[in-house]
C-alpha cells in the first residue's frame, strides 16, 4: 500500500515526476512507465488539460502503489477539488498559507514553492509537509546548503526547475531531500519509447549515486 510519509518514498528514489500537459488519455500508459522505472510520486500540474480527470485516472489504477497529487495548485478552492480527484499530494510554486491550512484540514501533503528564507520559515509555520526550491535555477546548491542552516532540523527540501539527471546531485551532497522533474523527464508530445528512456536515466543515476 502507498505510504503517506514522503521521507520514506524520498528515501527509496528521491524523484517526484512533474507531467505537465498530460492528457487523460497518457495517463495511464504514461505512469506505467514512471511506476515501472521506480517513480513513487506523481505530480500533474493544474495548468494540465482537463487535470482533475487525469488525477482521477491515476488515483483510480496507480493508488495503491505511487502517492498521486496535483501541482501549480493556487487556491483553497483547487485544493478541494484535488482532494475529490483523488489526490494525495499539494504542490505549488508559492507560499500561500491559506492553501497550506486547507491542504492539511483535507488531509493531504502540502509542499509549498519557496525562494526565500521568510517564505520557508512562513511556510513550515502554516504546517508544510516539506518545501519545493523553486526556482532551482536562480538557487544554486550553495543557496540551498545555507537556508538549511537555519531551518528546523529534519526541513525536507525539493529543488525543482531545470533539474536533470547531471545536476542533482549538488543539491542532495548539501542536504536535498528529493526533485521535482519537469521537462527533463516528460513533456506533451514525448514518445513512450523517450519517456522509458528518460525515466530509465534517472533511475540509473540515482543507483550510480548510491554506490
Amino acid at each position: 500500500m502507498i505510504v503517506m510519509n514522503l521521507k520514506n518514498h524520498f528515501k527509496n528514489f528521491p524523484f517526484i515526476a512533474i507531467t505537465r500537459g498530460l492528457r487523460p488519455e497518457e495517463a495511464i500508459s504514461c505512469c506505467t512507465i514512471l511506476q515501472d522505472a521506480g517513480f513513487t510520486i506523481i505530480e500533474n500540474p493544474l495548468n494540465s488539460p482537463d487535470p482533475y480527470r487525469s488525477i482521477n485516472i491515476l488515483a483510480d489504477t496507480f493508488s495503491d502503489h505511487v502517492l498521486i497529487g496535483a501541482g501549480t495548485v493556487l487556491t483553497v478552492e483547487q485544493v478541494a477539488k484535488v482532494k475529490d480527484a483523488g489526490g494525495k499530494l499539494i504542490i505549488s510554486p508559492n507560499c500561500d498559507p491559506a492553501v497550506i491550512k486547507a491542504t492539511k484540514e483535507c488531509g493531504l501533503l502540502s509542499i509549498p514553492g519557496v525562494t526565500t528564507p521568510t517564505e520557508a520559515l512562513k511556510a513550515i509555520k502554516a504546517g508544510a509537509d516539506a518545501l519545493k526550491l523553486f526556482p532551482a535555477e536562480i538557487l544554486p546548491p550553495a543557496a540551498l546548503k545555507a537556508m538549511r542552516a537555519i531551518l528546523p532540523p529534519g526541513t525536507m527540501m525539493i529543488p525543482v526547475g531545470s533539474i536533470d539527471k547531471h545536476n542533482w546531485q549538488a543539491y542532495h551532497l548539501v542536504g536535498a531531500a528529493a526533485f521535482g522533474l519537469g521537462s527533463s523527464l516528460y513533456k506533451p508530445g514525448l514518445s513512450l519509447t523517450n519517456l522509458k528512456e528518460r525515466a530509465a536515466a534517472f533511475a540509473e543515476s540515482w543507483v550510480s549515486f548510491e554506490k
